[in-house]
């Protein structure tokens, strides 16, 4: 299996070479040359497997055996997810009035972004020891990626960590996450702005083509092929564990409602989807509504500044993976692409082609909540179930009792809950209910906190370059 960059100009790369990428050297991002597609019969085997079985069935497919054999792959896998709560990995709720959700936070960090990372630290870990490297990963963060990616690489010698995260924007447990890990390899800063900043302070640095050589740079945001890969799963075990029968044929669609903010989770949908999987999807996002727009109208344009949500890791105006998916639709045209995302991040406004939204909309449906539609989703999933959801989960929860009220569906229907309700305090008390929060979240406050703060006035490209240096030097003294 061989790796291309959605713009084009870069030569093809193993699973190894995608892995230890930020942006390809051409601003693109990597996509598998060819989707490997999975027939009736296959799909039904797969069917009985469970979480991590399925993992291991669809890195196999993405990662030559010549690369990491089988057999160290399903090890690798099962280290992966030794440290998470739940025994299945991930679990579907199935409550009232055909709710169902599937629990993906069951990790160390109580979010769904555990599966890929832990899995992703792994294949890091496989290779450097291996090639007996360092790397440097650099992480801008609206919550979740940051904590995850420091727990799937702290206390190793062979990688350090940098972590952006912006001031105010994150709950405060997200925030506790980061900077209570005093670890020589992590190094948390906290930015006096938002996620999109930041992607352009962290992009400006791997723009950087000898620095990024030099200092073996790569990111672990979703822009790492092996992070969309691992979250293909989710949308197979969601089918699977959704649908009443797989001895019909055509086997039932199963809808599949995905929150949204950088994209990386509605991709991996996507690639499900041309894999063979009858899935419809649903992008639901906030008030930072690019994708929504983009789906039902063709607007891929920013509109303003970033507005700040109960749904924070949500709070994305450029949705960098939505490049994957366009190049997708466009049957594998780069040289489209890269017209378009020039575009995109020159002026921040792009009117997609009408045929390219054309075949979006035929794909993606979408759907956007105000915060007071995720505070009532909330509450009602609680009068309802006694079960409380993340105001990202509720988000998709929105969606689904959008449907119910109006009777426009009654389908079989999945909403992906990426979040525990215990990393969002206020929010659940935002929605007039009371938190329920585990003895390892509230330890947080009692911990000694590590960061350095990013001022408006600094020059964040900068100060990081510096940091990176400093940090080298400091290793190989």
């Amino acid at each position: 299996m061989r790796y291309v960059s959605t713009r084009g100009d870069t030569r093809s790369v193993d699973f190894e070479g995608a892995l230890f990428s930020g942006y390809a050297p051409d601003g693109g991002l990597y996509m598998p040359k060819e989707i490997p597609t999975l027939d009736y019969n296959t799909l039904r085997t797969w069917s009985a497997f469970s979480y991590p079985e399925l993992v291991k069935e669809l890195s196999s497919l993405f990662i030559s055996s010549e690369l990491i054999p089988r057999k160290e792959l399903n090890d690798l896998i099962d280290k992966a997810f030794r440290r998470f709560r739940h025994k299945n990995v991930v679990h579907l709720a199935s409550l009232k009035n055909g709710l169902n959700v599937l629990e993906l936070w069951h990790g160390v960090t109580y979010a769904f972004k555990d599966l890929s990372m832990s899995c992703t630290g792994q294949f890091l870990q496989y290779f450097l020891k291996k090639r007996k490297k360092h790397i440097t990963i650099l992480v801008g963060t609206s919550g979740d990626t940051g904590s995850s990616a420091i727990e799937s690489v702290r206390g190793e010698n062979n990688m350090d960590i940098f972590v952006l995260l912006p001031k105010d924007l994150c709950s405060q447990t997200q925030e506790l996450q980061m900077t209570t890990v005093i670890e020589e390899n992590v190094h948390v800063f906290i930015a006096h702005g938002n996620s999109d900043e930041i992607d352009e302070s962290i992009k400006e640095l791997f723009a950087d083509a000898d620095f990024s050589r030099k200092h073996n740079l790569m990111s672990l945001n979703s822009i790492n092929w092996s992070r969309i890969m691992v979250q293909i799963a989710h949308y197979f075990y969601a089918y699977f564990q959704c649908t009443p029968s797989m001895d019909v044929t055509p086997l039932p669609a199963v809808e599949i409602v995905v929150p949204t903010g950088g994209g990386g989770n509605v991709t991996a949908g996507y690639i499900a989807q041309k894999m063979g999987l009858p899935i419809q999807l649903v992008a639901v996002v906030n008030n930072n509504d690019i994708i929504h727009r983009a789906i039902q109208h063709g607007d891929f344009s920013l509109s303003g500044r970033v507005k700040s949500t109960l749904a924070s890791a949500m709070d994305i105006q450029e949705p960098y993976n939505m490049e994957r998916i366009f190049w997708l639709l466009s049957d594998s045209d780069s040289s489209l692409i890269k017209t378009l995302m020039e575009e995109f991040y020159t002026s921040k406004n792009l009117a997609l082609p009408e045929e390219l939204h054309r075949k979006l909309s035929e794909v993606l449906s979408s759907c956007s909540a105000s915060d007071e539609d995720i505070v009532q989703a909330m509450r009602r999933c609680w009068e309802e179930n006694r079960y409380l959801l993340c105001p990202h989960s509720a988000v998709a929860a929105h969606y689904h009792y959008k449907q119910l009220d109006g009777h426009l569906s009654n389908r079989l229907r999945c909403c992906l809950a990426p979040a525990s309700a215990a990393k969002f305090p206020d929010a659940v008390l935002r929605a007039k209910l009371v938190p329920e929060v585990p003895p390892e979240i509230r330890a947080l406050e009692e911990m000694e906190t590590r960061s350095t703060t990013l001022t408006r006035d600094d020059y964040w490209a900068k100060t990081l370059r510096d940091r990176i240096e400093a940090v080298a030097e400091h290793r190989h003294t």
